[in-house]
């Protein structure tokens, strides 16, 4: 698999941060190109969890050369206690997340998730399931509702207007139906360097996914389920997913988190990891000229503290 869909980002970072290690987790297995990667180099165990099927069917072929070692399931990662318990894992080594959608996902027309194709607004990152999709957001919800999550997951100012234009043009089912309706409310700019539907596509995509709901909720249940020394990796792709992973981590490595003015700590809080990363790890020029996708890519990555340190 040589194609830019196929190629795993960061991937000496994350194999120099997380081996050795006995049992790790891919809680977005995908393809499975972190995971083979890990598992060649000496991880002992690899628990992939993944909510795409297409995706799960390409990792089982790559990570069958290493038989009992890889482990997979159809799950979302924010299960991952409950899948490492069923193989007897009371904690893990090593946990790495890499969020958002996939390149795979997004250049496959009949997901849904690229307006550059005519297809039906699905975007489930698990089109098996009986979820809401992008087409009944799109056509279910108010104005009201439709304004705020391109406001907040797609950060479109032009929010309002889009949504009632939305609203006039229902029923809308396809990906180019609605790149339309939004080119057609708010025209594209000479010095746009993006087409105006696509924070609007970011958007209903999150929503559809609970993105941001899920990552906000996992990075905790990733922390407690690491032994101590164990690490945990998160790659994320725009800055709504990193700043929840900075704060998440930011949080998890501070002792008192009294409001400033407070002469005597009350809170009771300590840390709990340590940061490895202060600043992310971004891609070099030659991975960027490699894979393009790992230009936007950010790694944080946390060490879980012994207990008497923290």
């Amino acid at each position: 698999m040589t194609d830019a869909s196929h190629i795993p980002v960061l991937l000496e970072p994350i194999l120099e941060a997380l081996l050795p290690a006995q049992r790790v987790i891919d809680g977005t297995l995908g393809a499975g190109g972190h995971s083979a990667a890990l598992l060649a180099a000496g991880a002992g165990e690899l628990l992939g969890l993944d909510r795409d099927p297409q995706a799960l069917a390409l990792a089982r072929t790559a990570l069958a050369p290493f038989g009992e070692r890889a482990h997979i399931a159809h799950v979302s990662y924010i299960e991952m206690q409950e899948e490492a318990h069923k193989l007897g894992w009371d904690d893990v080594d090593a946990i790495l997340l890499d969020v958002g959608v996939s390149s795979m996902q997004f250049d496959t027309p009949e997901r849904g998730f690229s307006f550059r194709y005519d297809a039906p607004l699905d975007m489930r990152f698990d089109p098996t399931s009986d979820t809401p999709t992008a087409a009944d957001l799109i056509n279910l919800w108010d104005a009201d509702e439709l304004a705020d999550i391109f406001y907040h997951y797609g950060e479109e100012h032009d929010s309002r207007r889009i949504a009632r234009a939305i609203v006039r043009a229902r029923p809308l089912e396809t990906t180019t139906a609605l790149a339309s309706v939004i080119e057609r409310a708010v025209p594209r700019r000479r010095d746009d360097k993006i087409h105006p539907a696509t924070r609007v596509f970011q958007a209903l995509r999150i929503a559809v996914n609970d993105e941001l709901g899920l990552l906000a909720r996992v990075l905790p249940l990733a922390l407690d389920l690491l032994v101590t020394e164990g690490r945990l990796a998160v790659i994320s792709f725009h800055s709504l997913e990193d700043r929840i992973v900075k704060d998440a981590f930011r949080l998890a490595s501070t002792d008192c988190i009294c409001p400033p003015k407070t002469p005597v700590c009350i809170c009771g809080h300590h840390a709990s990891v340590r940061l490895l990363t202060k600043k992310p790890i971004t891609a070099d020029a030659a991975e960027i000229a490699r894979n393009p996708r790992s230009r936007s890519a950010k790694l944080r990555i946390v060490e879980k503290l012994h207990l008497e340190t923290r």
